[in-house]
């Protein structure tokens, strides 16, 4: 531009310069070759722009020819590829509405058009003053850079006018063009623009150049000031047009982000509506979110991700970590750049103090650069490091909800393809096992590691946001790797999903809780590979530039204490291994202890179960001390390290090298040690992380390439492809199987069938097996010998092995098929769902199939009907409702073939009649080919055509007709007639209904119990005052004045440190430097750090015993506020909510809890401390502080309100994912029979779609918020710089204390805001450990109730006037009944069901609201604490439930009495007449019994009740008879037992279900409506005609003999 030419017509010059170089000087003139004329032309900066549109132009030309057609057919030719039309190429043509939109719509809409119209004008503008401004200015030859003017004059207009060309093409023409050129020129005026800028605007910041292009006069400031908004502004601020990643599929309505202008997107601004939204609203609701931007869809996803990372598509085997790097690669590039700028913006503070403070020692002497630059950068370079860190963590967040929503939708896809291994062991009791599948109870764990590390911080800025969260992750990790792991082993055995699947099952689930949250953790490697080098590399050069080589002294004390923090940590592991065991050993008792609570409470446990669980909890609170104390040395070491390494640099620099120490390079120095420190910590952090994620990927790695598939997805070799037929590719007709064995895993590659008997079961079919088509097929055998088995094999579950030529196994798929589990499966949705599984309503084969599975009556329990929701594993369910369900789908569906796997096991007898009856022989089945496989030969037999008997062996006993089969198999006939005789017994039941139906909860809107209390806003002050009160102990003043007292010394001494720094500094001013005592300064130095240290380790000490009491009193507080609740409250409250308070929520207080409250309390006291600090030296900043604080504040309470509902908003978006995901996963089986994989995996995308929506604004709120704030601090501190140089002329050493102070004054605002919200966060636990501390209680025991030592020393039991109600204002159940029974007597209770049995039992319990007296053995039972009644009086229920542990916990829970009384008791109450000594399972002492005592049969539960009542040697003994068909040998040994195996004044009341079990009881009590009807003898009853218990003797089939009893009975009294 700057060619300026004296003579008004440069046409007639022109000539001169072509003759010679006419600005080469005289002496050079005749030596000057062409080479040099190009050197001396690039001296001149304005030839740089014209270079750039070379270049441009060049480049440009190339993409056009790219871009044609031959070319690309060429292209595509080369590459086996597809013709790729560019995205966005369709839509152009035309709109999401069908119209073809207009050329303004196609660029982007009005807002881009007017912009590019803008730039195009600039430059126009632009074109037109060059010329102009070479028209009106002359030349001037003397101009040392003016070299060949002409051309460069050239060169500029040159470069505007093809400027001008890009930036009108970019107005005219298509979106894709418009783009491409609107790139090129942004590229050419920003390298016009930079010249401008060194030439004339650089020199305006210092004091000795002048501006190049100053002759210019006006013209010039006019050109940059064009050139500023033409190649910046608009650039900057120009919204992006939205392109759709599938042109076919645009969005409705675009993400904001992904139309933002870059400006926007560096500080967030897109997110101001959504912020301001939240602000307002008291919760925000998903729907008001920000739409998904289609990039995150998972359908994209997958689209994206797959090709590199699932195995069908990878063709090489690799590990996942370099597929993830494939598919991320644009983003790790991005990643990498943002980290370099973050290192140098990190230098800026320490350069521009070491510029000011130089500045302030020398008086400006030799100074070049004036000192608003180095304020501005002060601003400017914690402001663009600001923004690329969180840009940095824009992306890696963005990455990680992408990459949960990957690894979920992976791990899916090939769950769906891999074996069910099997240990196919078919115990009856089996059937009512459930396998471990992650819910999101403790879902919630990982959850809360996972969120935390969004907030949760350490030291030095944002970008270490991610590091925290290692800890709480690892630790969340081991707990919910024992904890899974627990639960999966505890589960017995059964077919299909055995303990092998279920522990696939929950590997499966760890892989998408546990793993996932730790490798997304680790996503920040660049840290340790990139960041921390380059900072600890940059900081060694810089401290070397200011203080020579003592900056290498410094260095070798960090490397040698090295080790140190190693070691501290290594003991840290250690015990935080033991921790997490005491942690596990306690949570497993407190689960178990909630899940028999009501046991608890029926024998009247609590205190002692109290003071069990409080010595657990004493054993996990002595690690988390030793744990703190730990991490306390930890958090001195790293603090001190620095420090050691600052004071030998300066050290050496003084006494060694003999050099000044000035306040400039104390105070720069001082911020370096701060960012090396920083990165010490970072790296600390990091590691551990880094290595749980290596592990998880290797995990994910593992299971997609080294888990078993299906046969169907197996790779087969040539070979075998010819030799045998694949089982699915023979199409025939049949049903069957000929000559194949099957195995549940892949024999030929020797892996064993995990399981506890490792034996490899082997289903052998030698010869043919047809099933009846259009047939009920019956498939029977004992307990073991592979009837699921047979139908895995059908179904392609099993391992096909062919033994023969023709061998084949055939189940024609095309008519449907239908298959209900023997582990009955149901998702958590509600049942009308359930049933039709993704099947079309009709109305009248629901009803029927209704009908005809027995769910009628069911159905009329929940208020919601068939909308009611099964809950989590179907938790609303009893056992026989979910086969009944699983049986209704099955039925429902339109398939031709239907298996069902015992589904009459789960059922009672009447239950089952009544499938057989109404379902089997119904109109829904006829014509439907059905394989049944039953134990129930009895019930199944009249309806079978086709009967298969399986053998121990694996192979077919017999097959064809019943009779057929009957005939070759005496066994089975024996087992048959057995089974008559018990379905006769049983149909005898008085009070038939379905077991756990009652017990069902009932909600008119179907959703599942009492909805959580969700608290909106902030946590409340009872809650924290509980917390507060509880830390402080009984001397609350004199604990908080210690913890903040030692606080603030510490801070102060922290303070005066630095100031004692700078004080020394300037000594070296004002004093020679002979006569500087650095000893002195060093010790005083010494000193204070040393108090320091020693404040703070007090403080710290002192808190933590407070928040080790707070702990202890915390979880004692709940427990006993639990186990003193009402029945009722036990009865609407789900036990896993109980579970969750005890477990998640106190480990909560334990600590994140504890941590984040001591980080506010700190962090409140240093920002005060350094804020007086600064006002203390100006004054003057009172306002301006308070006011940056009070910005900052506000942004930050607006940022908390929004985060908050975000936050829920995506956890319970998260919930759902895992839910599906685990159900599916349980039900594999059963989705590939029906072939409904597709549906699945789409419902699967929806709901990660609707997590990722809530989990990309969760986490971008935050950069919105870091982003201010760290604006706000770096403002701040700029403008006390400008202050302390330009207004105060403080000294050096003053302003560089001032400065540091202020620097850390407000690096500290985000952290103070973002550690407040976690405390916030983690109040939630606070908040629902209040709730249930404050729920209703039974009475509490006082001294008066202990009743006399000798009581009770009979069982004589007297009732007045006894009434009773469940609620204190519901109605009666019980009205005013009297009874007396003497000590020893039998009774009987009777009547029909809702006649107030139950009832009964649990008033003379005192378990619900009685009014009247009750007299046991003389004493009224309402004077008497309650623990000590309940522990004198002995129910057992209809089934009885056990802890899990041995047999001897169970008998004796708190080890009161020795083997031989236990033994004693187990053989009274008949359990050793059951079994033989020689038998190999028997039961023993020591045998272990699994949670529930799932893996025992009902009847031997009753006769371990029996025991335990015997060893209790209570005078009462209340009997609730089993329902269930106990079998008939057990059920007469528990009856002769209670005979004659009981102390003679024993006295037993017995709720009979069947009359046979009472008719020789002494008396018997017949209840109607809480009424009592009658009651005496049962001869005497049964002489009444009209009475009740003759009219239910006289309708039972069993009349005869039951008159025969009670005579019996009558002679024999």
């Amino acid at each position: 531009m700057a060619a300026s030419w004296h003579v008004p017509t440069w046409f007639h010059q022109s000539q001169a310069v072509l003759d010679k170089a006419y600005f080469t000087p005289q002496s050079e003139y005749y030596g000057v070759y062409q080479v040099e004329d190009v050197y001396e032309m690039w001296k001149n900066t304005l030839a740089y722009p014209a270079s750039a549109t070379v270049l441009s132009a060049l480049v440009l030309s190339l993409q056009f020819i790219s871009l044609a057609p031959p070319v690309k057919r060429l292209h595509a030719k080369l590459t086996k590829s597809e013709v790729s039309s560019r995205p966005g190429e369709d839509v152009e043509a035309v709109g999401a509405d069908g119209q073809r939109p207009s050329h303004i719509a196609r660029l982007g809409g009005p807002v881009i058009f007017a912009f590019k119209t803008a730039r195009l004008l600039c430059t126009l503008a632009l074109l037109a003053l060059s010329i102009a401004s070479l028209a009106v200015n002359g030349t001037d030859d003397s101009s040392e850079d003016s070299y060949n003017p002409r051309w460069i004059a050239f060169g500029i207009i040159g470069t505007y006018a093809y400027a001008s060309l890009l930036t009108f093409m970019s107005v005219i023409s298509n979106p894709n063009l418009s783009g491409m050129v609107s790139r090129h020129a942004a590229f050419v005026l920003l390298v016009t623009w930079g010249v401008y800028v060194y030439r004339d605007l650089w020199p305006l910041a210092t004091f000795t150049l002048q501006p190049v292009d100053a002759d210019e006069g006006l013209f010039i400031w006019l050109k940059i000031s064009l050139l500023t908004l033409a190649a910046v502004v608009i650039p900057l601020f120009c919204p992006r047009r939205y392109v759709p990643i599938d042109p076919k599929d645009p969005m409705p309505e675009p993400n904001p982000e992904q139309t933002a202008s870059i400006f926007s997107m560096s500080i967030y601004t897109f997110l101001d509506g959504i912020i301001f939204k939240a602000y307002r609203m008291p919760h925000l609701p998903w729907e008001e979110l920000p739409p998904l931007a289609d990039y995150d869809y998972a359908k994209n996803l997958v689209k994206r991700s797959f090709p590199h990372l699932d195995p069908f598509k990878v063709f090489k085997k690799q590990h996942i970590f370099f597929g993830f790097m494939r598919v991320f690669r644009r983003e790790y590039i991005l990643l990498s750049i943002l980290l370099l700028i973050r290192v140098a913006a990190t230098f800026a503070s320490p350069i521009g103090i070491y510029r000011l403070l130089d500045y302030l020692e020398t008086d400006g002497e030799n100074t070049v650069v004036r000192p608003w630059v180095w304020i501005s950068w002060l601003f400017l370079g914690p402001l663009f490091g600001s923004m690329a860190i969180q840009y940095y963590v824009f992306n890696t967040t963005h990455m990680l909800v992408q990459t949960e929503a990957i690894i979920t939708q992976l791990v899916f896809d090939h769950a769906l393809r891999i074996r069910m291994k099997s240990d196919p062991s078919e115990s009856p009791s089996a059937s009512r096992a459930t396998t471990a599948i992650h819910t999101p109870d403790n879902a919630s764990i990982a959850e809360a590691a996972h969120g935390s590390q969004e907030s949760s911080t350490a030291s030095n800025g944002s970008e270490d946001e991610t590091v925290r969260a290692s800890n709480a992750s690892t630790a969340s990790a081991k707990a919910k790797k024992g904890k899974d792991s627990k639960k999966a082993d505890e589960k017995p055995a059964a077919p299909g999903d055995g303990p092998a699947a279920g522990n696939l099952i929950g590997r499966i689930n760890n892989l998408v809780t546990t793993d996932l949250s730790n490798l997304v953790d680790g996503r920040d490697f660049l840290f340790i590979v990139l960041y921390a080098p380059a900072q600890i590399i940059i900081s060694v050069v810089f401290l070397y530039a200011i203080l020579g080589w003592s900056a290498f002294m410094g260095m070798a004390a960090m490397i040698l204490l090295f080790p140190v923090p190693g070691y501290v940590a290594s003991i840290i592991q250690g015990v935080q291994k033991e921790k997490m065991k005491k942690t596990d050993a306690r949570v497993q008792d407190v689960t178990e202890t909630m899940s028999v609570i009501r046991m608890i409470k029926l024998f009247g446990w609590e205190p002692k179960v109290t003071d069990q669980l409080a010595k657990k909890r004493e054993d996990e609170l002595k690690y988390i001390r030793k744990y703190k104390i730990l991490e306390l040395v930890n958090g001195n070491v790293n603090y001190v390290i620095p420090i050691v390494t600052m004071v030998a640099t300066f050290v050496t620099y003084t006494v060694i090298m003999g050099k000044e120490l000035t306040a400039s390079r104390v105070f720069s120095a001082m911020s370096v040690f701060d960012v090396m420190r920083d990165q010490l910590h970072t790296v600390f952090a990091l590691v551990p992380s880094m290595i749980q994620a290596k592990v998880s990927l290797d995990r994910v790695t593992e299971f997609l390439h080294e888990t078993e598939l299906l046969d169907e997805f197996n790779e087969k070799d040539a070979a075998s492809v010819e030799a045998v037929v694949p089982p699915r590719t023979t199409e025939r007709d049949v049903i069957g199987i000929r000559d194949a064995s099957f195995t549940w895993s892949n024999e030929n590659d020797g892996s064993m069938t995990p399981g506890p008997n490792r034996r490899n079961f082997t289903l052998r079919i030698d010869d043919e097996l047809v099933f009846k088509r259009g047939k009920v097929n019956l498939i029977v055998g004992p307990t073991g010998s592979g009837k699921t088995s047979l139908l895995m094999a059908l179904l392609g579950e099993l391992h096909y092995i062919p033994t023969g030529p023709d061998s084949y196994v055939s189940l024609p798929r095309a008519g449907g098929v239908a298959y209900a589990a023997q582990e009955s499966w149901v998702q958590n949705e509600t049942i009308r769902d359930n049933i039709l599984f993704g099947a079309p309503y009709d109305e009248e084969r629901y009803k029927k199939v209704i009908e005809q599975c027995a769910l009628k009556r069911d159905l009329s329990l929940f208020d919601a009907g068939d909308k009611t929701e099964v809950g989590e594993k179907g938790l609303t369910l009893s056992g026989g409702q979910k086969a009944r369900i699983t049986l209704a789908r099955a039925v429902y569906s339109s398939a031709e073939i239907l298996l069902l796997d015992d589904v009459l096991a789960a059922l009672d007898v009447h239950t089952a009649r009544w499938i057989v009856d109404k379902c089997f022989k119904g109109d829904l089945l006829r014509g439907r080919t059905v394989l049944l496989v039953t134990h129930n030969v009895a019930m199944a037999s009249p309806i079978a055509d086709f009967v298969v008997s399986l053998g121990t062996d694996g192979r077919i006993a017999s097959q064809g007709t019943l009779s057929k089969v009957l005939a070759k198999d005496k066994k089975l006939s024996a087992e048959l007639a057995e089974e008559r005789e018990e379905m006769k017994k049983a149909e005898d039941q008085v009070d038939h209904v379905e077991p756990d139906d009652e017990s069902a909860p009932k909600k008119s809107d179907g959703k599942l119990i009492v909805a959580e209390e969700i608290a909106e806003g902030h946590v409340s002050w009872p809650a924290l005052r509980l917390y507060l009160s509880s830390m402080g102990g009984a001397h609350s003043f004199i604990f908080w004045l210690a913890v903040i007292g030692f606080l603030f010394v510490c801070e102060f001494m922290g303070i005066f440190q630095t100031y004692w720094l700078g004080f020394w500094a300037q000594q070296y001013e004002d004093h020679s430097q002979s006569d500087v005592n650095v000893a002195f300064y060093l010790s005083v130095y010494n000193g204070i750090l040393l108090i320091g240290i020693t404040m703070y380790c007090t403080s710290f000490l002192v808190y933590l015993y407070g928040a080790l009491r707070a702990s202890r009193s915390l979880h004692k507080t709940l427990l006993q506020s639990v186990l003193s609740a009402t029945l009722r409250w036990l009865d609407k409250t789900p036990t896993s909510r109980i579970i969750t308070r005890c477990t998640q929520d106190i480990q909560c207080v334990d600590g994140p809890l504890a941590n984040t409250l001591g980080w506010v309390i700190e962090l409140t006291v240093s920002m005060l401390m350094k804020f007086l600090a600064v006002v203390s030296f100006s004054p003057v900043f009172t306002i301006p502080g308070a006011i940056v604080a009070a910005v900052g504040g506000w942004c930050g309470q607006i940022y908390m309100k929004a985060q908050l509902s975000v936050k829920r908003e995506q956890s319970n978006a998260r919930a759902p994912v895992l839910g599906h995901f685990g159900a599916a996963i349980a039900g594999l089986t059963s989705i590939r029979a029906y072939g409904a994989q597709d549906q699945f995996r789409k419902e699967s995308y929806r709901r990660i779609d609707r997590y990722v929506r809530a989990g990309r604004t969760f986490y971008n709120l935050n950069r919105w918020v870091s982003v201010r704030i760290e604006a706000l601090g770096a403002l701040f501190a700029a403008c006390l710089a400008a202050y302390l140089v330009y207004g105060s002329h403080a000294r050096a050493a003053s302003t560089g204390f001032s400065l540091n102070m202020a620097v850390g004054f407000s690096g500290m605002i985000l952290w103070w805001i973002r550690i407040l919200n976690e405390f916030e966060v983690n109040g939630n636990s606070l908040e629902r450990i209040q709730q249930y501390v404050t729920i209703e209680q039974e009475p509490k025991p006082t001294s008066d109730g202990i009743p006399p030592a000798y009581w009770p020393a009979s069982g004589s039991l007297r009732v007045e006037k006894l009434s009773a109600r469940y609620t204190p204002d519901g109605p009666r159940v019980l009205h005013e009944i009297s009874f007396d029974v003497k000590a020893g007597e039998r009774v009987g209770i009777v009547g029909r069901t809702g006649s107030g049995k139950s009832s009964l039992t649990l008033a003379l319990l005192r378990l619900i609201f009685t009014e009247g007296k009750v007299y046991y053995d003389g004493i009224a039972t309402d004077s008497v604490n309650l623990d000590a009644l309940r522990s004198h009086i002995t129910i057992i229920p209809q089934v009885p439930e056990l802890l899990s542990g041995t047999l001897r916990q169970n008998l004796d829970p708190f080890s009161q009495y020795d083997d031989a009384v236990l033994n004693d008791a187990l053989r009274a109450a008949g359990l050793f007449s059951l079994q033989s000594e020689t038998d190999e399972g028997r039961i023993t002492l020591d045998s272990p019994i699994s949670s529930g005592g799932s893996n025992l049969s009902v009847g031997q539960r009753q006769i371990l009740a029996l025991a335990r009542a015997i060893v209790r040697q209570s005078k009462l003994l209340i009997l609730d008879e089993a329902t269930s068909a106990i079998d008939y040998e057990t059920d007469t040994v528990i009856q002769t037992s209670l005979r004659q195996e009981l102390g003679k004044d024993v006295t037993i009341l017995t709720i009979a279900h069947r009359l046979q079990t009472i008719m020789d009881a002494d008396k018997i009590l017949v209840l109607d409506a809480g009424h009592i009807a009658e009651f005496g003898s049962p001869s005497e009853l049964l002489k009444n005609e009209k009475g009740m218990l003759r009219a239910l003797v006289d309708e039972s089939g069993d009349k005869d003999a039951l008159y025969a009893m009670a005579n019996a009975a009558a002679s024999a009294n």
